[in-house]
């Protein structure tokens, strides 16, 4: 099942890839009632936020967000709504300083950080599970299956809107002239946090330049690569992209992402690794945007992916 056919069509109305990937990002967030909250804390001596949505099911879907996302923005929380509603027990967690709270150390998140999803997996038990990541979480997820062995009880995965090569995917955001809205709000979000990081550990990190970085490749040369041990951001970029790891997974794994995604480029529509792992499938509809899959009836992916996963997840 490498290459799979979408039957995802959406109205007149809705075929624009910006209109589908503002709309989601415009809706009521999620509520924290509805959560059970736990701290997760690290052997390196920071700590991970996890919310729970839970109704006593078995199986459990892990979900990993997007860059600067968290559990209670409006389309995770839809998605872990939809999960719950198919009969899934629920967690959605949150990168290291994405809860509201700045994390204890220097270092952060990044798009490749698969040894803090395999601490929330390894939190979550045996039960069994499925993965699901969306933008850089579903990069995280595909690097996290194919760069070892995943444990024996993760029985699936999705990828949503996955930029599986960072590069392409970097540069796509600072070039493309339609993209200057989604780059200002990123980079704005990620300077917030090295001001508040560098006011709260004196010393520790160095602001001269900041105001003046205003696209990725500079901020992950500049913050990201050197805070998380990398050479550069073309060596950030190489070394935690997916798609290099796409062959070795050994998981039913789905990656459905978007013809017209703004953040995409060729790059990331990984056909020959479909073709050639029977494990992995490939979805692209023609129109989605970014994480955006509405039609007439809400979120499809939140129909879409808990489908593709409770094939394998029973």
């Amino acid at each position: 099942m490498p290459l799979l056919e979408s039957r995802f069509r959406p109205p007149w109305y809705l075929r624009n890839c910006h209109v589908q990937t503002i709309l989601p990002v415009l809706a009521a967030g999620g509520s924290g009632s509805e959560f059970r909250s736990e701290r997760l804390e690290l052997p390196d001596g920071d700590f991970l936020d996890l919310d729970w949505m839970e109704s006593g099911h078995e199986r459990l879907a892990i979900l990993c967000s997007g860059l600067e996302g968290n559990s209670r923005d409006p389309g995770m929380f839809r998605l872990a709504r939809s999960f719950k509603a198919a009969g899934w027990d629920v967690l959605s967690w949150n990168y290291r300083g994405c809860s509201g709270v700045l994390n204890r150390l220097v270092r952060s998140y990044h798009s490749g950080a698969t040894e803090d999803l395999a601490a929330v997996v390894a939190h979550a038990g045996g039960r069994p599970l499925a993965l699901v990541g969306c933008s850089i979480g579903g990069n995280l997820v595909l690097k996290f299956l194919g760069e070892a062995s995943p444990p024996a009880n993760i029985l699936a995965a999705a990828a949503v809107s996955a930029p599986v090569d960072l590069a392409s995917t970097a540069r796509a955001l600072d070039r493309r002239p339609g993209n200057r809205i989604y780059l200002r709000r990123l980079i704005a979000s990620l300077r917030t946090k090295i001001r508040a990081k560098s006011a709260a550990m004196p010393g520790r990190i160095a602001l001269e330049g900041l105001e003046g970085l205003h696209g990725f490749e500079h901020f992950d040369d500049r913050y990201t690569a050197p805070t998380h041990g990398f050479l550069s951001a073309e060596d950030y970029w190489q070394k935690c992209s997916a798609r290099q790891f796409l062959p070795a997974i050994d998981v039913p794994a789905l990656l459905l992402s978007a013809k017209d995604d703004p953040f995409l480029t060729p790059e990331s529509f990984p056909f020959s690794e479909a073709g050639d792992n029977p494990r992995f499938s490939l979805e692209v509809p023609e129109r989605g945007g970014h994480l955006g899959f509405l039609d007439t009836r809400g979120s499809w992916i939140g129909k879409r992916v808990p489908a593709f996963l409770s094939r394998f997840v029973p």
